[in-house]
């Protein structure tokens, strides 16, 4: 009951903030600004899904962000190699999905700390994405790529559209199916549920490997928009992850969470960011802001976590 009050709570913290800003600048509430606002937040609202999963297994994946330039780069290469663009696009979310496995794999098998598992595969995902391109972009692409991010459907743009798709399709895991109630369950009490006969290191291998998938996606998407894949991109993508995770009522103790409550973190995040550009706030003031948001948000989940105790 209390999650569920949590959970009202920050929407409508998010139409609070809305309105706040509809107040001091009129040009936040109007179509294009709102379809901008969805677009520019599903890069992030994606990657924050696979960090989802990851939070309620009481882990935490700080690799995403390097991730996703390693998969962004591998595929801007392989389509400068006249691969067709699906295939070139197929092979981005595998580069992505492997290292999300090797993640599972140093965390299950090696016995890592999850921080310290993912902290390394930053460095080294980040590493490689520069010695793949000797630290230059890779760019200009065919329109039939660009489309991905640039085209729309009904006039609304196809990124929101695939960010739409994957929540649908997150919901539905978390929610009715075996890899949701185990995923829950390793969370709430790994050893319960290891117990219970539950394949913990699979689906905590695979819970890491979707993380590094829905990275690899999000490389798709940003590699389509700017025409160029980077080697230093997604830097501090794994904190806008983490926030949007949090502040919708993800517990970092593990075991509970939602992928709505993530839906609605990440668009607080996406209209707290646009609302300072339009204010002229600085992009210093803004990560300040970003920064504390996280911190209040985690002091709320440990209050409640009191509170039901």
């Amino acid at each position: 009951m209390i999650y569920y009050g949590r959970q009202f709570g920050t929407l409508i913290g998010l139409l609070a903030l809305c309105l706040a800003l509809w107040i001091l600048t009129p040009h936040f509430l109007t179509v294009s600004n709102l379809l901008n606002i969805a677009q520019q937040t599903s890069i992030n609202a994606i990657i924050a899904v696979g960090m989802t999963f990851v939070i309620i297994t009481a882990g935490i994946d700080l690799s995403v962000g390097s991730i996703l330039a390693l998969s962004g780069v591998v595929m801007a290469t392989t389509l400068k190699a006249g691969v067709p663009w699906p295939i070139a696009v197929l092979v981005g979310l595998l580069v992505g999905f492997f290292c999300g496995i090797v993640n599972g794999f140093l965390i299950t098998r090696g016995k890592l700390p999850p921080f310290i598992s993912t902290l390394g595969m930053m460095s080294v995902a980040r590493g490689v994405a520069l010695m793949f391109t000797e630290g230059r972009p890779v760019s200009g692409f065919s329109d039939q790529f660009r489309f991905i991010a640039n085209g729309e459907w009904f006039h609304v743009p196809l990124p929101v559209i695939v960010m739409i798709g994957v929540y649908l399709l997150a919901h539905f895991l978390l929610t009715r199916t075996k890899l949701g109630r185990y995923t829950y369950a390793i969370g709430g009490n790994e050893e319960a549920a290891l117990l219970s006969g539950v394949n913990v290191n699979f689906y905590k291998t695979v819970v890491y490997g979707l993380c590094g998938l829905l990275s690899g996606l999000a490389a798709v998407i940003l590699t389509a928009r700017l025409n160029s894949a980077q080697p230093i991109a997604g830097i501090m993508y794994e904190l806008d992850a983490i926030a949007a995770t949090v502040i919708g009522g993800t517990s970092l103790m593990g075991g509970e969470g939602s992928i709505v409550g993530t839906l609605i973190g990440a668009l607080i995040m996406g209209v707290l960011r646009n609302g300072l550009n339009l204010l002229g706030v600085s992009s210093f003031i803004q990560q300040t802001v970003i920064g504390s948001v996280i911190i209040l948000a985690v002091l709320i989940d440990m209050a409640l976590k009191k509170q039901k105790k």
